[in-house]
Formats: C-alpha cells, structure tokens, sequence
C-alpha cells in the first residue's frame, strides 16, 4: 500500500482497504462493549448468589454463637463488624453505578456505553483528583482496613491485600500511574461499570472466605480433646440433709463414642459400671449442710499418648426453704403494656406444689409466668409452696412497674440522621422501633407529621407518603434535613407515649 506511484484505482483500492480495517475495528469494538456488559450481568448474578449464601452462614453463625458463645462469639463478632462494612461499602458502589447509568435509557444495550466522560469528570478535573475519586479510593482503603482486621494472621490476608489494594501500578511501558487513574480514567463506561461490579464480587468473596475461615478454625478447635470440659451436672441445684445426691459429670461434647479409660472423682477411682458414653453416674448420700467440691479427672488414650480432663464443680447442701425464689426472665421490673415472662420456683419443691398469685398474673406452664402488670407503680407477687412432709410456706415479693421506654422513628431500619437522595425520600416505609430495648416488640406506626424546611408541616395517616408530603419533598434542596416526628406507635394494643424523630438528610 506503500511506496511508488500509484494509480487512482489503486488509491481507491487502498482507501476502499482501510475502511474495511476502520469498519472491522468498530465492530471489534462494538463486540468487546457487549462482552463486558455480559460479564457485568453475569457478575450480579453471582453476587445475588453470594449475597444469599453469606446471609445464610451469617444465620447459622448467629445460631452456633447463641448456643456456644464462648466457641463461636468472637468469629461472630469479628463477621459482624466486617458485615457492617461490607454492606455499606457494596451499597456505596451501587449507588455510584446508578449514578453512572443514570442518563442511560436502555440498561442493556452496551454498545452505546463506549463513553468515559462520566466518571473522568467525576474522578478527575483538570489533571487532579476530585473528592469523590478521594472518597471511593478511601472506602476501599476502609474496607481492606476492616478485612484484615477480621481475617489477621490467616493466610488469606495477602489475597483480601491484593483485591482491594490502592498502591500506584506500573504501566505497559513502566510509567508509575495513580491507582485511580489507571484503572478508571478514559475507560468505556460499560468496562468501568463492570470494573465496579467485580470489586462487589471481591466484597462477598471475602466475606464468604471472613466465614468460612473463622468458622472452621472454630471447629477445628471444638473437636480437639484438649478444648473439653467436663461438668458436674445435678438433677437439682441443691438437696435436703439426708437426701441422696443424683446428677452426672458430662464432657462438653457428649459422644456416645467417647468413653473413658479411667475416671478419678476426689481421689478415688471410680467403679467401671458407672462410666457411661461421654459421662459418669454420679450417686451415695449428698452429706451435711454446706458447699460439697467435687474434683477429678477424665483419662482417655489419644494416640499412644493419654490426654486428662479435669473435673471441677461443687453442690450445696441447704437446709429447707422458708421463703419462695422468684426472678424475671429478661429484667428486674415489670413492664405496662407487656407480657412479662417470669419464673416462680421454691427449691426442691415441685412446681406443681407451687402456687402464685398477683394482678395481671397467669400461669404458662410448669413454674413459667406471663406478667401483664396494671395501674400502679408496684405489684406483689404471692407465692405457697407445699413441702414433701405437706407443710405450706410463703413469701411475697414486690416489682417495680414500669413504662415502656420511648421509641424512635426509623427509615430503612435506620434512626437518627439518615442521608438519601431525595427521589428516594417519597418512596420510604415510616417505622418505629427500640433498638436497646430487652424485649423484640413489633411497633405498628399509624401516622407521623413531615417537616420539610421553608415548607408547612404535613400530616400523614398510615406508614407512606400522601401527595402533599411528596409535593412538600419536591421542594426539599440537597443538604435539607427533613425531619418525620409526632409519630404515632402501638404495640400489641397498647399505644407508647413517645417516639423519638427521624431526621432524613437530602445528599442529592
């Protein structure tokens, strides 16, 4: 195509030439937009996925540290901190997608996204880098902060370094560019926005690897034998002189499989037919009044080795009860306008031999109560027990009655000050709730006021936006704080009598 004279028909078969290789090269161009679009929705898929599969072990975790606290609370400490900064980090790039294809009518016709302009205008003015290229650079920063935190001295650590690092990158040619700039300025819109959807698959692919890795370090601790513990467990909390003393010694993961060679309970080798799978029957005569130490120690063979568990707990020994033990499930008080769980006992005495009465009192079951308190500011609970020789005692006990404590407004299950853009605020739910609250009320919200600033207060029946207070919001500018208050809460019939405002701040 080079060199020497050529003929017109030999230009124009050269021109013809390189607009076929121009045309090829659109094309190409058009195909890889549309190859990135199709990795972005392919990519959501899966982070829809992931999201679903993460909640799920965050349930179980939730499970497991409820019933073993001490085996599991710390991992889930350390997943819900990071769950924290997950959920806000993937909200933020969500939000900043949404931005991005904002102006975009057809979601997914990619070959039209072949324009950088939005985010070089958004990261990048003349050559420098705005606030909001700053912020992003910093919420990932925060983030791989929070990963490490979670995932220290595990050998994923280097991998969530390497996912979410910000460090200058080197080009093609060994120029040290802005981590920002090399991988956002001048890129299709398509390839950025699918560049963001990866960053929220890493997001759930270290929370699933924050989970599985803190949950199976747990285990692996749990079926150790030298993570045993062995507890002296009694068919009552105490006994009457005289009485003969019942209970077992259980190891804390009781295997049928696991049986001891030797078991030796207060210097005294314990007979073979009272050893049993993962537990030693425990009978003979409780003793005198007074606090009884039980010690020893389990032996098993791990290996050629022997491993020895020791055993320590006690009893004690008191003399029949004058008066009745009566405590509140979750508090000290009693609540108006709640049905207040209790449980009513005498020691030794069954609870079928147990009787108690007060205003608002009921039994469930057994020695369970529901208190539903009154008027007042105290009641007195009356309890007569019958003992086994069919003598009655009695005791009373006062509660302090209290009000349920104020509640607060909530939007997005947030309270306080909460920041959304004002095309969301028209579409919110009002709630109400008690986040330190020791009871799990469902608060049914009735109607609320919304003030909006240079705007009247507007009243609104019911949980959602009428037309005024969406006309009032129309008007509302970026930086307004919007403030929802009076709002009006009932639970299980009974109406609270405060309910804290919730202030949404306009970001846009």
């Amino acid at each position: 195509m080079a060199g020497g004279k050529q003929s017109p028909r030999q230009k124009m078969i050269n021109l013809m030439y390189l607009i076929f290789i121009a045309m090829l090269a659109m094309n190409m161009s058009k195909e890889v937009l549309s190859a990135f679009g199709l990795m972005n929705e392919k990519l959501t898929d899966a982070n829809t996925r992931a999201t679903e599969q993460n909640n799920r072990a965050y349930a179980n975790l939730a499970t497991k540290a409820a019933d073993q606290a001490k085996q599991f609370g710390e991992a889930k400490e350390k997943t819900d901190a990071l769950k924290e900064k997950a959920d806000s980090f993937y909200a933020y790039i969500e939000d900043l997608k949404g931005k991005m294809t904002s102006d975009v009518k057809d979601k997914k016709d990619y070959e039209t996204m072949d324009k950088s302009k939005f985010l070089d205008e958004y990261f990048f003015v003349s050559g420098t880098i705005t606030p909001e290229g700053k912020e992003f650079v910093s919420k990932m920063d925060e983030f791989r902060k929070a990963s490490l935190e979670a995932l220290g001295g595990t050998n994923l650590a280097p991998v969530v370094e390497s996912r979410f690092s910000t460090n200058p990158v080197k080009n093609k040619d060994g120029a040290q560019l802005n981590w920002l700039n090399y991988h956002y300025e001048g890129f299709p819109l398509v390839a950025s926005l699918t560049k963001l959807t990866q960053i929220q698959a890493d997001v759930k692919a270290t929370e699933s690897d924050a989970l599985s890795s803190l949950l199976t370090t747990q285990l692996d601790d749990a079926v150790s034998l030298s993570k045993y513990d062995a507890m002296v467990v009694f068919d009552k909390n105490a006994y009457y002189p005289g009485e003969k003393l019942s209970g077992k010694i259980v190891l804390g993961k009781n295997d049928p499989n696991l049986v001891a060679e030797k078991v030796v309970i207060n210097g005294e080798d314990w007979p073979e037919d009272k050893i049993k799978a993962g537990q030693v029957i425990l009978d003979g005569p409780a003793g005198g009044v007074g606090d009884r130490d039980i010690k020893g120690e389990f032996h098993f063979k791990q290996g050629d080795s022997t491993v020895t568990i020791p055993i320590k707990g006690g009893y004690s020994v008191i003399p029949r009860p004058n008066e009745a033990v009566i405590s509140a499930d979750k508090m000290n008080a009693v609540y108006r306008g709640l049905s207040n769980p209790m449980t009513i006992s005498m020691p030794g005495v069954p609870s079928n031999k147990v009787s108690a009465s007060a205003a608002g009192l009921k039994r469930v079951k057994g020695d369970s109560y529901m208190m539903r308190p009154g008027k007042g500011n105290e009641v007195t609970i009356r309890v007569t027990g019958t003992l086994p020789d069919g003598k009655k005692v009695s005791s009373n006990k006062k509660f302090r009655i209290k009000e349920i404590p104020p509640a607060v407004g909530m939007v997005r299950g947030q309270y306080g000050t909460v920041s959304m853009p004002k095309t969301s605020v028209g579409k919110i739910r009002v709630g109400a709730g008690l986040p330190d609250f020791l009871f799990d009320l469902k608060l049914n919200v009735s109607a609320f006021k919304i003030k909006v600033p240079g705007q009247v207060a507007i009243p609104v029946t019911g949980t959602t936006m009428n037309g005024r207070a969406k006309q009032a919001i129309n008007k509302a500018r970026r930086g307004d704080q919007i403030t929802i208050y009076d709002i009006k809460a009932t639970t299980s019939g009974y109406k609270l009598k405060k309910v804290l405002p919730v202030v949404i701040k306009v970001s846009n």
